[in-house]
Formats: structure tokens, sequence, C-alpha cells
């Protein structure tokens, strides 16, 4: 009002400027009408230019999390920060809604202490419609550790759950995060316990040589495992719903390893101190992990390539020529250097030094090698194709082969090659009907 007023009493726009303290550009935008008091000017939202990928983002999936998102919007160009990206998404609403999946409120939540060093929550992530190239069927399948202290959790591809693929998960988790604590905890799967029960299988309880508890949830209680839940969700929200087709294997694992190692720097509140899960974790007392794993022995099927080759943890190992096509097994036992490789029948026809895993290594026998050059040049030819456009009429010897299928069609009394004909026959019977007298000869007699 003050700049308008002095304005009318014919100050100039500097006179003006001077007088209030402000710049003669804001002056003459307020006399202006292009500034209103009391608004500030808004700078342009960094979100709006990527507003559409969003939106078909969340129409294609509506429940893909806002941070995998992030990640995408933060490769193609966007400079805000993670609050701001959320702010401007429910601002938005780009979000669909989805009804059944409202989440419920108004329950019951118990507070569990976890000191330090002293819970890992195990449990298995099933993994739906892996790659096809990884062979493991319908589904792939990843066991994720957690330290129930910090959060700080890890996982691990494995082929399936049964009992040797999981004492492998669990010895690569542990090392994985530097220690085991002084628990483990379970829900109620087989390889662990008895569902009915609870109580710990003998095979499993052996496992123990790591120093370890076992405990087992009580039954229609997962939350009680709720930070490896969380890193569950974590896990195929933020990794396995971006996985690609052509992604091997190992590529996969060492995927999910950056998002953990990545999720190490979540902040937490701990006694008004700002710290974060990585320093959480490194505070944690863990046991020392055992040299050698537990000694489980690794058992599984594999068909032998067109190279005589048979794949096994991301490595490639050799197998002796002839067996191309052929259904063969795979054994080895933790903690050993070498493996076997078995027909059918369990006779051993190969064995190798264990190559890291996903290492992509080809480990082939020398004896192997040489037997399959001598197999393929053997039946290698250096012979021009045959001709297609030739004449060439059956020869003398299959002539022969043919009067002699005749005569044996004659012999076993072939309908067609009993017929005679004899001319002899025929005049007969004429002769004998015309001696015949016809009825009207008979009657004039």
């Amino acid at each position: 009002m003050d700049a308008h007023a002095l304005r009318r009493q014919g100050w100039t726009i500097s006179a003006i400027a001077r007088h209030l303290g402000r710049d003669r550009k804001t002056i003459r935008a307020y006399l202006n009408g292009e500034q209103v008091p009391g608004q500030r000017r808004q700078s342009p939202d960094a979100f709006v230019p990527f507003l559409e990928y969003c939106r078909q983002r969340l129409a294609d999936d509506p429940h893909l999390w806002a941070s995998t998102l992030f990640d995408e919007v933060k490769g193609l160009g966007y400079e805000g920060g993670y609050s701001t990206f959320t702010r401007a998404l429910r601002r938005y609403q780009v979000r669909p809604h989805c009804e059944p999946c409202h989440a419920a409120t108004g329950r019951n939540v118990a507070v569990i202490a976890h000191p330090p060093g002293e819970e890992i929550q195990f449990d298995w992530l099933e993994l739906p419609d892996p790659p096809e190239g990884w062979g493991v069927g319908e589904h792939a399948h990843l066991l994720v550790g957690a330290l129930a202290h910090s959060g700080r959790w890890r996982a691990v591809l494995a082929e399936s759950e049964d009992f040797p693929h999981l004492v492998q998960a669990l010895d690569q988790v542990v090392r994985k995060l530097g220690g085991t604590a002084r628990r483990w905890r379970f829900d109620r799967m087989a390889t662990v316990c008895y569902p009915s029960s609870g109580q710990v299988t003998a095979s499993f309880a052996a496992v123990a040589k790591y120093g370890v508890g076992v405990d087992i949830c009580p039954p229609r209680r997962g939350n009680r495992k709720g930070v490896v839940e969380k890193a569950n969700h974590s896990a195929a929200q933020r990794w396995w719903r971006t996985v690609p087709d052509a992604l091997s294997v190992g590529q996969a694992q060492s995927g999910i390893d950056k998002l953990a190692v990545r999720m190490d720097e979540r902040r937490r509140t701990l006694d008004g101190l700002k710290v974060t899960v990585g320093e959480l974790a490194a505070a944690e007392r863990l046991l020392d992990v055992p040299v050698r794993p537990f000694p489980a022995e690794l058992e599984v099927e594999r068909t032998v390539s067109p190279q005589c080759l048979v794949s096994f943890d991301g490595n490639l190992y050799s197998v002796p020529p002839g067996l191309a096509g052929a259904q063969v097994r795979v054994r080895h036992r933790l903690g050993e250097d070498h493996l076997d490789i078995a027909t059918a029948g369990r006779a051993v026809i190969a064995r190798h030094r264990r190559a890291p895993r996903g290492a992509g290594q080809t480990v082939r026998d020398a004896g192997h090698v040489i037997a399959l050059e001598r197999e393929v040049l053997a039946a290698f030819s250096d012979r021009a194709p045959c001709k297609n456009k030739v004449r060439r009429p059956p020869s003398e010897a299959a002539l022969t082969e043919a009067e002699r299928l005749r005569g044996q069609r004659a012999a076993a009394g072939d309908p067609a090659e009993r017929v005679v004909i004899d001319l002899s026959h025929y005049a007969a019977v004429a002769d004998r009907l015309r001696s015949v007298p016809s009825p009207k000869e008979e009657n004039t007699e």
C-alpha cells in the first residue's frame, strides 16, 4: 500500500525503492501487478517433469514402493530429496487407491527388547516367476538373515529350501554379517523343527556347532520375527520387482548384496542419539563363525550340455564325452574343496576342484578335453555334400531281391498269383452250351 500511495503522490520508482529499502525491480513488479503483497513467487516444481512417468509406473504397478520409484527417477535426473519426492506423490495423488490392501489399524503391539548380539532372525523368501535361464522352476528362494538389534540384514539365493541348501545359505549369511548372534530364530519350517510341536529336529540340532541356540516362533505369531519380515519386504519390493529377465544368478546375488549394504545407511535414534544401522551393527559383539561350515551334503540334478559341461553354483564343470543330454547328479559336501559328478545310478564319472560360487569359471579335466576333441574329429567329414539330382534306377541286386519277394508271395497263396487264364476251358463251355436245345425247339417236336 505504501508503494502505491507514494506512486500516486508522484514519487519515482527509485525514490520509493530507497524509501522502502527494496530493489527497484521489486517495486516495479508490485506497481505493475506482477506480484501480490504477502505472497512469495513460487519456484518451478522439480517434480513436474517426472509426474507422467510416476503416474505410468504406479498405474502399471500400484504397489511399487516410493523408495524404488525414487531410485528410478534419480537415475533419470531428478535432483530433489526423498521427502520432497514423497510429498509430491501425495500432493498430486499419483498412487492409485487399493482398498483390499488398506492397512488395518487399532491393534495392540507389544515392544520386544532385542539386546545387541543376542538374536538373528532367519526366513525364506519365495520369489515367483524367476528368469527362465536360472532353471529353478516356478520359484527362486532367498534366505534372509537380520540382526534383531540393529536391523542389518543380508540375503543369499538358494536353489531350493531343503536341509543342505538351508545350511549352506545360513553359513553364507552369517559370514556376510561378520559373525553370528547367540540365538537363531525361525518360524516353523520343516527343515528346522517339527511344525506340529515346534521341537527342533535332530539333524538341525547338530548345526549348533556354530555355538548358538535355536528359538522357534509360537504358532501363528509370524510378527515375532518382524525384523526379518521387514527385510523380506524390502528385498521383494526394492530388488526383486526390478530384476530383468537377462540377469544371471551371480548378477542377481550381487544386486541383493548392494541393496543390503545400501540399507545400512538407514537412520535410527537410540537414547536420543541419531545413528545409522551400520553403526549399530558394528557395535554388536557377534560370535566368531567356524572356519568350515557344517558338513551337509548338497545333491542337485543337472543336464549335460552339448559341450559336455555341467552347471553348478554359477560355474561349469566337464564330464567325459558321450553324455550330452544325459541327467547327472552333482554332489558337494559343504566345507570341502571338491565336488563329484555321478550318473543317475550314482556312479562317479568326474571329480573337480570347486570354483568360488558365482565366479563364472569353466573347470575342465585335461582327459575330458582330449577325449572330446578326439570324438569330435572322428565324427568330422570333409567330403562334399551328396547330389540330390541324380538318376539311380534299382540295381541288379535290388531287382533280384524283388523277384525273391514276389516268389515268396506266390508260395504263400496270394490270390493274385493264383489267377490262370486258359482259353480252351472257355471254348469247351461254349460248345456245351451250343449242343443244348432251346425251349422253342423242344415244343415243336
